[in-house]
């Protein structure tokens, strides 16, 4: 059974959702909308022109922090390039370049101006996050996610250099390791998420996950982490 929302803020049972992973349609992008949604596991992703849908994949696939795998083609950027890493210096460049960037599925185009707006709120009021990488002082990849209690929720990526997404993905790992962060979730399986070295978990399973990162304080940004020389990490 699919969910229609209305101006109440709530969900249902994320344990509700179709096989194919739809739980609801509509509701509003309100800040106190979303913060609910990933507090239960439950993310949007919806074309501009259509209601807002919002999900629970049947299997999620999860990063867990410090256990990212560097492929060689990671391994030999991370030698040839000295990249600088920030976070949370640049919110709305990081995530137009998510937006515009080219993609084999087309998944960057749900990111619309409303999507801009909203999750901009949620960066001001400290639960979003972007990690950004730098070569010779200009953005060349970067991702961004919300954060709450122990878990991260990644929403999307970029790269406008070979890897530099991976670079992202591969720092902000490291820094939720050593902030003993429970999961990175990457929300829908794809062939690049399993080459990183994404996990698959039940519905089932990620919904107990998430109750348990849940029960933890939520770290609030702006976040400061000294990831060192990166060439280290590979």
């Amino acid at each position: 059974m699919v969910f229609l929302l209305n101006e109440d803020i709530v969900f249902p049972n994320p344990l509700l959702a179709e096989e194919n992973g739809l739980l609801a349609i509509g509701g509003d992008l309100n800040v106190d909308r979303l913060l609910l949604a990933y507090s239960m596991g439950i993310f949007p992703w919806f074309n501009p022109e259509d209601e807002i849908m919002w999900w629970v994949s049947p299997y999620r696939p999860l990063y867990f922090p410090g256990q990212i795998k560097k492929s060689k083609s990671l391994r030999n950027t991370l030698r040839k390039f000295d990249f600088e890493v920030k976070i949370d210096t640049n919110f709305r460049e990081v995530i137009l370049n998510c937006a515009t960037a080219k993609r084999n599925n087309d998944l960057g185009t749900w990111i619309s101006e409303e999507i801009i707006e909203s999750y901009g709120i949620l960066f001001e009021l400290g639960y979003l996050h972007t990690v950004e990488v730098y070569l010779n002082g200009r953005m060349v990849g970067g991702l961004y996610g919300v954060s709450l209690g122990k878990a991260f929720f990644g929403e999307s990526m970029f790269h406008s250099i070979p890897n530099t997404s991976k670079v992202a993905l591969l720092a902000l790992s490291e820094m939720l390791n050593d902030w003993n962060f429970h999961f990175i979730d990457s929300q829908v399986s794809n062939p690049h998420s399993f080459r990183m070295g994404a996990k698959e978990v039940s519905r089932t399973a990620f919904d107990g996950m998430v109750k348990k990162a849940m029960s933890y304080d939520t770290k609030l940004g702006p976040w400061k982490y000294n990831f060192g020389d990166l060439r280290s990490l590979y």
